[in-house]
């Protein structure tokens, strides 16, 4: 099984950045593979510098547990099943909409991350990029 290549994060950056435009918000897009690793980041004009590292650590976050970050944020709430969670890693789990895992025949073989928006602008940039993986 192929896990994500060069090729896939271009295809998945360029419907993300669509969307981004479509909804007016530069955003920071980075593609991670199966081992949590960043394959390609774009940061679109206009987007925030602090967003870079939100974004790549959304991408990582979402490849690390399997789950789209906006659900983690969701269980890592106080008094949640992983209440603490981001801070473990090294300080690398973001636990806030934006990130998505990338499968392919069922299984995760990546994640797109985003950040430079609302936390419901981030998820849906994300969600056109992993749509179109």
């Amino acid at each position: 099984m192929a896990g994500v290549n060069l090729a896939d994060a271009r295809r998945v950056i360029a419907a993300a950045e669509k969307k981004a435009a479509e909804i007016g918000q530069p955003m920071n897009i980075a593609i991670a593979d199966e081992g949590g690793n960043i394959v390609a980041h774009v940061r679109m004009d206009g987007a925030w510098i602090g967003s870079i590292d939100i974004s790549q650590k959304k991408a990582f976050t979402s490849r690390a547990f399997d789950i789209a970050t906006k659900d983690l944020a969701t269980h890592s709430q106080s008094g949640g099943q992983f209440f603490g969670i981001h801070a473990s890693n090294h300080g690398k789990i973001m636990i806030f909409a934006g990130g998505i895992p990338l499968k392919r025949d069922g299984k995760v073989v990546g994640a797109i991350g985003v950040s430079g928006g609302s936390g419901d602008q981030d998820h849906a940039v994300a969600e056109a990029g992993a749509t179109a993986f």
